[in-house]
């Protein structure tokens, strides 16, 4: 049995009384993200995965002297930043410690020669990439929650942007970072511009959840802002036609930053026109003028050729305005009963019209909307968000819906052979499925586990790892 009265004063001496809480509020917003199903439980005033102690921590040797007390006394530490994982990622499963890294003084410094700019963790996307974009430059990463993330954050989740098909996702990104491991020791990992010695190491920590090692510094590409962006709606016969519409785009190696393509039901709300009676496509392309010209009269011959008629670039135009707004599913969950859930996938082009027909059946009786659209093209294939918005009598009924839609929605995939997340991760929501998703390699990551953490006190219950 641990003995927690005692832990907390070594932590208040190893650090500082100010740095530590076990004060109710803080040990229950420990137990919450943004997951919707945590949501709700918060409302219920439920609070299933609370920690023992939160420790805000200020600095590097801050979450050393915490990961060494953690192995000394054989506690787990489950690291939180800004807590905008939406499958609760940053949520202890064993109680233990909280690592709050997101008061980490935030800092940044840019490199225009090398065109990379280093950031801490706790830095906020949203306000690096402003102050970016005052200098003439871009991260081109642009996930939907950018104001709400942390850099850090982007890498332990192998997040990616919604302008991936130009810049790719944060594997893509990232030159380097540095890590302190859970025995302490402090590593960086680099590849400046490229480097063969070995196995590309950075890979090791990108989307492990904090499983492995604490991410404590970033450094990313950067790209200048482009001269020219042009933007194009069409409306799309069908989803299969959409589907080979956008495998045309990858297969003809064209690179518009932005592809994103709605079925009917969803393209109303993307529209905002509930009249709307098609599968939409949006399309953006962005660069030297010369080369945006030539990209846009490409794609408006391939969007002719699988049946797509250009409706301006109005619908599309309005998608980037809006890109950063949650309030539909926010205010759903915020009412009494009402849910809304997002969940993102992938798979190949030869399966994902198949397994898109199957989620929309098995999920219907589910809710009062089922929607979904496919983004972030790949040779092999694309990702696709399934989206569902309904209403339950009650706050305890929209919880066991959530948690039927996941378990739901996981099985099918599993069914499909798709991948389980494209870059919303594990968390709390995919784990029971992380070995039956990752197979035989699980073994790898296990033995990873067992090398970086031999006592195990990093996030447990998290891919599979416990």
């Amino acid at each position: 049995m641990l003995d927690y009265p005692l832990i907390v004063k070594k932590l208040e001496k190893a650090l500082d009384v100010a740095k530590v809480s076990t004060q109710k509020r803080d040990l229950e917003a420990s137990s919450h993200d943004t997951w919707p199903l945590m949501t709700k439980l918060n409302l219920l005033d439920k609070h299933p995965n609370k920690a023992d102690v939160v420790v805000r921590a200020q600095n590097d040797d801050d979450i050393c002297q915490v990961l060494a007390i953690a192995n000394e006394e054989k506690i787990p530490v489950t690291v939180r930043a800004l807590a905008s994982s939406v499958t609760g990622q940053p949520l202890p499963t064993k109680g233990g410690i909280v690592l709050d890294i997101s008061e980490i003084p935030s800092s940044y410094s840019l490199n225009e020669q090398n065109m990379t700019v280093t950031a801490t963790c706790s830095q906020n996307g949203g306000d690096l990439e402003d102050m970016l974009q005052q200098q003439g430059w871009t991260l081109g990463h642009s996930p939907q929650s950018l104001y709400r993330s942390t850099v850090g954050g982007w890498l332990a989740t192998l997040a990616t942007g919604q302008f991936s098909s130009l810049y790719g996702g944060i594997e893509d990104l990232v030159v380097g970072y540095d890590v302190i491991l859970a025995t302490g020791e402090k590593m960086t990992l680099k590849a400046n511009p490229r480097a063969a010695m070995g196995p590309d190491l950075r890979q090791i920590f990108l989307g492990s959840e904090g499983t492995l090692g604490v991410i404590t510094s970033v450094t990313l590409k950067v790209f200048p802002t482009m001269e020219a962006q042009a933007f194009m709606t069409y409306a799309i016969p069908t989803v299969e036609d959409g589907l080979a519409l956008m495998r045309e785009i990858t297969a003809s190696n064209l690179k518009p930053f932005l592809v994103r393509f709605y079925d009917t039901e969803e393209a109303k709300h993307a529209m905002q026109d509930k009249s709307f009676d098609s599968p939409v496509l949006f399309l953006g392309s962005r660069g030297l003028a010369a080369m945006v010209d030539a990209e846009q009269n490409v794609l408006h011959q391939l969007a002719e050729k699988h049946g797509g008629k250009a409706i301006g670039p109005e619908g599309t135009l309005g998608w980037m305005e809006r890109r950063f707004d949650f309030s539909t599913v926010e205010n759903l969950l915020a009412t009494k009963g009402g849910f809304g859930e997002t969940i993102e996938i992938a798979h190949n082009w030869d399966s994902i019209h198949s397994l898109w027909q199957d989620l929309k059946q098995a999920l219907d009786p589910m809710a009062n909307e089922v929607i979904s659209h496919f983004s972030h093209i790949y040779n092999q294939g694309t990702s696709m968000y399934i989206i569902l918005l309904g209403q339950e009598e009650s706050d305890e009924a929209a919880v066991a819906r959530l948690e039927q839609i996941w378990k739901t929605t996981m099985e099918v995939c599993i069914k499909h052979g798709a991948e389980l997340s494209h870059h919303h991760g594990g968390g709390l929501a995919r784990s029971p499925y992380s070995r039956r998703s990752i197979g035989e390699a699980h073994l790898i990551l296990r033995k990873l586990k067992a090398a970086l953490d031999p006592n195990a006190i990093l996030n447990p219950g998290k891919l599979g790892l416990d």
